[in-house]
């Protein structure tokens, strides 16, 4: 068994004895009148998985004639509505959704690209890819040609590929691979950059632990200690995130969520990024990591940072099926 493999959990799944009838006509009642009642937003909202939710929409615009999201759009503000808007997207198009305004406006958020293309899995970019084209009527590799540069941009372009090979470990190349990266570690030159690039976006994890450990035996040093002192800027980052998420992908994202919250301030696009996006795949083991890492619960951290119906949204979410952590 090779590292990335592991029991992760997630916070949400499918409620029994679902109707979206009754949800969506509790839903249409509190978003009735003056204000909101967005404690049963919460209520309903956070507690459906995301395959319920696409089906509370489709119950909302059979009822009341109109698109849900672009109701909530209206009706609530600030993170709440992030939050409450992110959750109501296919997790497809929530991705498409974060990387499209992570380069569109002033400035583009290179940590939000790294964040989703350096964790989603072939499958996952396939899809994510076809919602932005949708979505947005843009093609996602033209818009990071665009709005990003250098060897960063190269990576960045070979994870939109989805040529990530899954499943497929060959032995006898770790090796090779591992000695690659030596190399490309040593001689720092563009060639080398690309073939570190290349192998570490193509290679399946399977693969890319064995080479880790091939690395280890070869130069005597740990690849990301190597990485980070080889390397730096953005292209750094995005090789660390890489090998980081095929060692434990809910390590990598504990990490994220401690350096939104202690290195910027609580950075609110991340927080609700992560939150939302892993919430129905490993946000429980996130928890733990988290705990574990760094001493103090992600209950606690929200608790102490955000307010509102904004924490509560994120307390929601974070708990078990309703379950307080």
């Amino acid at each position: 068994m090779f590292g990335g493999v592991y029991q992760v959990q997630g916070t949400i799944f499918a409620i029994p004895n679902f109707d979206s009838m009754v949800d969506a006509q509790l839903i249409g009642g509190a978003l009735q009148g003056f204000g909101c009642d967005k404690d049963v937003l919460i209520d309903v909202i956070t507690q459906r998985n995301s395959a319920q939710r696409i089906m509370i929409t489709e119950s909302y615009g059979s009822l009341y004639g109109r698109n849900l999201i672009e109701v909530l759009k209206e009706n609530l503000d600030g993170h709440f509505k992030e939050v409450i808007v992110g959750l109501m997207y296919p997790p497809p198009a929530f991705d498409a959704h974060e990387l499209w305004h992570a380069m569109k406006g002033a400035g583009t958020d290179e940590n939000c690209l790294i964040d989703i293309l350096a964790s989603r899995t072939t499958s996952d970019i396939f899809q994510l890819k076809e919602v932005y084209l949708m979505q947005y009527g843009c093609n996602l590799d033209q818009d990071i040609y665009s709005e990003t540069s250098g060897h960063f941009r190269d990576a960045l372009l070979n994870l939109a590929q989805g040529v990530r090979e899954e499943g497929y470990a060959d032995p006898g190349m770790a090796a090779q691979d591992a000695m690659v990266l030596w190399e490309a570690c040593q001689r720092r030159t563009g060639e080398h950059k690309n073939m570190m690039q290349m192998i570490l976006c193509n290679k399946s994890y399977q693969q890319l632990w064995m080479v880790f450990q091939e690395f280890q035996n070869l130069s005597g040093q740990d690849i990301a200690t190597a990485i980070e002192e080889c390397f730096d800027g953005y292209f750094q980052q995005l090789l660390l995130a890489i090998v980081f998420c095929v060692r434990d992908r809910p390590t990598y994202f504990a990490y994220r969520l401690h350096t939104a919250i202690h290195d910027f301030g609580f950075h609110n696009k991340t927080v609700i990024r992560t939150i939302v996006a892993r919430s129905e795949i490993d946000l429980f083991t996130i928890r733990q990591r988290y705990k574990e890492q760094y001493g103090k619960s992600l209950h606690h951290e929200i608790k102490h940072y955000a307010s509102g119906h904004y924490e509560k949204a994120l307390l929601a979410i974070c708990a078990n099926n309703g379950q307080d952590f």
